[in-house]
């Protein structure tokens, strides 16, 4: 159990961030990330060795958050922009919170499947291999949901909300 601790513990504050950009909820975000660790521990066993653990737990905890969110629709519940207000001011004053609320809220503009792979690439800093294994996906599918989500942000940035407005299905 130490060596699996070992292992696990030096992913935690990844999962940690990956599960705050997700639901913007630090007590939910925790609960995540301890039903990711609960559900690796308990299938240790299961994981292959020669596969990436940090790809496997974003898996897992991404799963865990599809489910949950599947669960949430169907309850109705639905986090408020309020828990904007609960981010920590970098430092810089005013303007870079406000900045940073553009961001997230262009981030929550952006469908799931496009966020996970912007998250996972460019927050997280897994390799396009990666992300594609985490999210079960073709790597030429991270590589097109990470250009729509980049030029969807962009363009949000210089924008403003009208611009994420169109749906197109």
């Amino acid at each position: 159990m130490d060596e699996i601790a070992s292992l696990l513990e030096p992913q935690i504050p990844a999962l940690r961030r990956y599960a705050w950009a997700l639901l913007r909820d630090d007590q939910t975000a925790d609960d995540l990330v301890q039903d990711t660790l609960e559900r690796a521990i308990s299938r240790w066993n299961q994981r292959r060795l020669d596969g990436d653990l940090r790809a496997w737990l974003f898996a897992i905890q991404r799963n865990l958050f599809l489910s949950s969110l599947r669960h949430r629709r169907s309850r109705g519940v639905h986090l408020g922009e309020d828990a904007l207000d609960d981010v920590p001011a970098p430092d810089g004053g005013p303007e870079i919170r406000a900045d940073l609320h553009d961001v997230l809220t262009g981030l929550d503009a952006l469908s799931e499947e496009q966020r996970s792979v912007l998250l996972l690439v460019g927050v997280e800093d897994l390799s396009y291999e990666q992300a594609a294994q985490v999210l079960d996906i073709p790597l030429g599918t991270v590589m097109s949901r990470l250009s729509r989500a980049r030029a969807r942000l962009r363009e949000f940035m210089e924008n403003g909300r009208s611009a994420v407005l169109r749906r197109v299905k």
